[in-house]
């Protein structure tokens, strides 16, 4: 078993996994930037590191720095949470070639699942269902003809692409030219790499993505989905397990989640997301890395899915077998970010003045913040998630209503009310809701007294 983990992140996914690992006995190294050697990751690791100035290029981006640090203090594993360098086959590759093992997919798989259209290719030889679309990055000439075959409204996706950056979409034949060339740029500016593909648009469509965990000795086993529907320009905001869908579609996306997975050889926790619509499902993505949102099937099924990252990258087998994962009762998640959704959900960065975080059974807040902490503001807006679980649906909206209603952050504004207007929202209460529903109802959403 692993003996000694450097952390390669920050905020509440840092403190989350060095939990984690101290619970099995792991040792920790957290690393951290100029900006955040007063975070809460840093006080709690056996040792932490210095790795750069405040920027991310400088310091949770810079592979060097924190390749040294793992192996000046003798670190065996990096886990590198999500986001920053969570999903770079390049940095896998380091630890691979110094004799680190790097808490996730080899860096093979990571390298063919980052490139969306290889990850569609190889998941049409998997047999499980694709958007239409090409088969691969297109020219102009080739987007314009597969425009012609599957018509309009399409996206123009970036190969190298998530978070919505080289992405555009096209209702009119006409304007296919000029955003074909403005995902290019993009593209290339966000990924330094210009391919891009293109796919029918499923107009707000249900994103729904299934929680995989793998073993090297061939075992892999699903554990249910999620519903992660409620976004702001494609950054999910409210997440959810289980979904509504029926059982037939759910168990149809499992068997093609666990198809993916063995196709590709996968090792260690991964998302296979999908859009559903009237029509059916269709494969989106592969993330190989734990998600943001991995609380809510942590809390239906009472499998910490860290802990088998780690067991998993230290050699040891599953601890689980598929007929072992049951699904209890209902989980919500919500994002606590540092924004002021009435300036157009501008971050707030500052002073967290006084905070209190309710508590109680079936009640979670992952975060890294504490009273006279000072956000940084050069990184990502979230400062926590609040989880809670509740033995239906119904009931865990009510739990997630009260608690945000007892959690106090003072100093900088949140958008704790305005998460509260979507859980009010008789929409959403009645599970009406899709891709498109934040922009739907935004004006009152945004109703709320401040």
């Amino acid at each position: 078993m692993l003996q000694r983990v450097l952390i390669a992140n920050r905020g509440e996914i840092a403190v989350r996994i060095i939990r984690a690992c101290k619970q099995m006995g792991i040792e920790t190294v957290a690393v951290y930037s100029l900006a955040d050697k007063d975070s809460l990751h840093v006080h709690i690791a056996d040792e932490a590191v210095c790795i750069g100035g405040n920027s991310a290029a400088d310091s949770y981006l810079n592979m060097e720095n924190i390749i040294s640090a793992a192996v000046n203090t003798g670190a065996e594993a990096i886990h590198p949470g999500f986001g920053f360098l969570s999903e770079n086959s390049q940095f896998a590759r380091l630890c691979e070639d110094v004799g680190i093992i790097f808490i996730g997919p080899e860096a093979s798989i990571i390298e063919k699942m980052g490139d969306k259209a290889m990850a569609k290719k190889l998941m049409i030889e998997a047999n499980v269902p694709v958007v239409p679309g090409s088969d691969g990055e297109v020219s102009l000439e080739e987007g314009l003809n597969i425009m012609e075959k599957i018509g309009c409204p399409l996206l123009i996706k970036a190969s190298a692409g998530g978070g919505g950056r080289g992405m555009r979409v096209v209702h009119h034949k006409d304007d296919f030219e000029k955003a074909y060339y403005a995902a290019k740029q993009e593209a290339k500016a966000a990924f330094s790499h210009d391919g891009v593909y293109v796919e029918k648009l499923i107009t707000n469509p249900k994103h729904i993505e299934v929680q995989i965990l793998a073993d090297r000795y061939g075992n892999v086993l699903h554990l249910g989905e999620r519903d992660c529907s409620v976004q702001r320009r494609n950054q999910k905001v409210i997440e959810e397990a289980p979904s509504s869908l029926d059982k037939s579609i759910k168990e149809a996306m499992y068997e093609a989640a666990i198809k993916a997975a063995r196709h590709v050889n996968y090792v260690n926790a991964g998302t296979i997301e999908f859009v559903v619509d009237d029509t059916g499902f269709y494969f989106i993505e592969m993330n190989t890395r734990i998600q943001v949102e991995h609380p809510v099937t942590e809390m239906i099924t009472g499998i910490d899915i860290v802990r088998e990252q780690l067991r998993v990258a230290g050699g040891k087998h599953l601890k689980y077998k598929q007929e072992d994962v049951v699904f209890k009762g209902h989980a919500l998640e919500v994002r606590i970010n540092a924004e002021d959704p009435k300036l157009n959900f501008r971050p707030s960065p500052g002073l967290i003045e006084m905070l209190h975080v309710p508590q109680g059974l079936g009640i979670r807040f992952d975060s890294a913040i504490y009273t006279d902490y000072a956000i940084p503001p050069f990184y990502d807006s979230m400062i926590g998630k609040v989880i809670v679980h509740g033995y239906s649906r119904l009931d865990a909206i009510r739990k997630m209503r009260s608690t945000l209603e007892e959690l106090v952050i003072e100093g900088i504004p949140t958008n704790q009310s305005f998460l509260t207007m979507i859980l009010m929202h008789p929409d959403f209460v009645k599970g009406a809701f899709d891709t498109g529903f934040i922009a739907a109802h935004l004006e009152g959403l945004l109703t709320y007294e401040t």
